[in-house]
């Protein structure tokens, strides 16, 4: 089955953006009330999505640190660990963790934040180092 597929009304549906079905995967299992199995999570995101995808999504998000999963028989509950701000921030560090000269990553990052951005990014540093020293 194609993720692109008819959409009944003789219409193709849209592309995915990039990382957009690792957020509704990751969204569902969060909205889940407990473990759930793939198949579980193909039916509460709809769209026609292959089982396979399903499975192929929940793979990389278990890689990522994202969803936990226990066997179960021959198949796998997941659960979710991180929301989809926390899978933001695991790609986030897995492009630092990329690069040689981390200092000039950040540099450059925090250089090109609008000042709102920069603003919120100081007052978190400064929550972050108060509850360190508490």
């Amino acid at each position: 089955m194609r993720d692109d597929a008819d959409d009944g009304a003789g219409q193709a549906s849209r592309r995915r953006g990039q990382g957009e079905l690792e957020s509704q995967v990751l969204a569902a299992v969060g909205r889940a009330p407990g473990p759930v199995t793939a198949g579980w999570v193909q039916e509460h995101i709809g769209g026609g999505i292959a089982y396979t995808t399903v499975m192929t999504i929940l793979t990389r998000l278990h890689a990522k640190g994202a969803v936990e999963r226990e066997r179960v028989g021959r198949s796998f509950e997941w659960t979710a660990v991180a929301d989809e701000a926390g899978l933001a921030a695991l790609r986030m560090r897995k492009v630092l963790d990329a690069e040689a000269d981390r200092e000039a990553v950040l540099a450059s990052f925090v250089t090109a934040l609008t000042p709102g951005d920069e603003q919120l990014l100081r007052d978190l540093l400064a929550q972050a180092s108060e509850q360190g020293e508490g």
